[in-house]
């Protein structure tokens, strides 16, 4: 299966709440309105990943928005016009990112549990990072629990370091939050580090698409 990443558009909603509850089940849902609202903020961008071809639900939707290849800025592009109704793709995962300042802060990143393992979360984290380099970006920085390990070695493999602990950060059950940031985007130490990374991971998804099994017509 062939994954893309794009902007998230309105229709996208639905599924993203979706992946949103699965993803974080303890923590309160954040409501569809909150993200049709961020959609509309200037300071926000979210992005999605799609697995071309699916498509998901009843079929009906808007899909206009281009894909982004690659994704030139942080901040938001003019939004497409909605006009042809089109089958909704299906959302693999996605990841939202904030401008403050200098520095992109990553508020939220999630992968569908059916789709985890393939790579996806990582491909999300990447575009977030070429995000905030071409959006001018001095660094990126985040907040993870101190128990999600599986992220931290995600992040810490992408050159996040750990910057800080925010005490009770997360209301819900009172957990401390890991503050992680990165080098400067465009040091040439922090360079040296992603751009290989980069390239090993668009490796590995265009042979995972290539090893995946040919769907052929039913008979």
């Amino acid at each position: 299966m062939r994954y893309s990443v794009r902007y998230m558009r309105e229709d996208d909603i639905p599924q993203v709440t979706e992946i949103d509850r699965e993803a974080f089940p303890s923590q309160w849902p954040y409501p569809a309105y909150a993200y049709k609202r961020e959609l509309n903020n200037k300071l926000a961008s979210y992005i999605v990943a799609v697995e071309d071809g699916a498509t998901w639900g009843n079929g009906q939707g808007n899909h206009n928005g281009s894909i982004l290849q690659p994704l030139f800025r942080l901040f938001r592009q003019p939004r497409p016009p909605a006009e042809i109704e089109a089958p909704l793709q299906c959302i693999a995962g996605f990841a939202g990112v904030w401008r403050m300042l200098d520095e992109a802060h990553l508020t939220t990143i999630a992968v569908r549990g059916s789709r985890r393992r393939r790579g996806i979360g990582e491909l999300l984290l990447v575009t977030v990072i070429d995000m905030a380099i071409q959006g001018g970006a001095s660094v990126v920085t985040l907040e993870v629990r101190v128990s999600n390990q599986l992220a931290q070695t995600l992040y810490r493999k992408y050159g996040f370091k750990d910057a800080g602990i925010r005490k009770g950060y997360y209301s819900e059950d009172g957990e401390d939050a890991l503050i992680m940031t990165t080098e400067v985007l465009t040091s040439e130490a922090y360079q040296s580090l992603f751009r290989p990374l980069k390239e090993q991971h668009a490796r590995h998804m265009a042979e995972q698409e290539s090893a995946a099994p040919v769907a052929t017509a039913a008979t």
